[in-house]
């Protein structure tokens, strides 16, 4: 069953990339949508392989066009998943993997409703404030201004995380690529040794993770 397609979101600093990573190692047939973005690269980034990196002209134009998924501005810069490559996964005869942020899987959720959704949580403030701190040291960016915007968003985005199908806390890693997988595995009709594992992904407003969470972000 090729051409499934998976949203997978996160606030900035929840792992999500690296989840993200294992997943694909672990799982064959997916495809990585590749977003256009308009900032600049960080570290060891590669144009073509982490993102493809244009300029706002550019950007805008495509987006006129109509050559885009969905695409959003996030931070002052714009980030867009291309249309062709839901197309070309298909062709290939597998499925999708966007790696997109809340707005633009709001976009991507109303015109392909059949999506399989799934947002990734940070256990607390504390842990996702440390992270955002060791990422912004490794990027040399350890601006105070920019990791207090991203906590403030964070919060703005755990709320909306009912939006979607699934929703898995990143607190240990082995275990919430186990999640992953089986969310994806259960959606592709796998059963055996997988379908406890996804159901408990589901969004249930009366599940004692997804609350505690809630809790510690004073969203409850």
């Amino acid at each position: 069953m090729a051409g499934i397609l998976f949203i997978i979101s996160a606030p900035s600093g929840s792992g999500k990339s690296t989840l993200v990573a294992q997943l694909r190692s672990l799982v064959e047939g997916l495809e990585f949508s590749i977003s256009y973005t308009t900032r600049r690269s960080r570290g060891s980034e590669e144009n073509g392989r982490e993102y493809h990196f244009t300029d706002p002209a550019t950007f805008k134009r495509m987006a006129e066009n109509g050559e885009f998924l969905e695409w959003a501005e996030v931070f002052g810069n714009y980030y867009g998943t291309a249309r062709a490559a839901l197309d070309h996964a298909r062709a290939a005869g597998k499925d999708l993997l966007l790696d997109i942020d809340v707005q633009g899987a709001k976009q991507v959720m109303e015109k392909l409703p059949e999506a399989v959704s799934i947002f990734v949580l940070p256990p607390n403030p504390e842990v996702l404030q440390m992270r955002l701190r060791h990422r912004s040291e490794a990027e040399h960016m350890t601006e105070e201004e920019v990791i207090e915007r991203r906590l403030h968003q964070a919060r703005s985005e755990v709320k909306q995380m009912w939006d979607y199908k699934y929703a898995l806390v990143n607190d240990v890693l082995d275990q919430a690529v186990a999640e992953m997988r089986a969310i994806v595995l259960y959606a592709r009709g796998v059963r055996d040794g997988v379908t406890a594992l996804a159901e408990g992904c589901r969004t249930d407003p009366k599940s004692p993770r997804l609350r505690a969470v809630l809790k510690s972000f004073g969203l409850e």
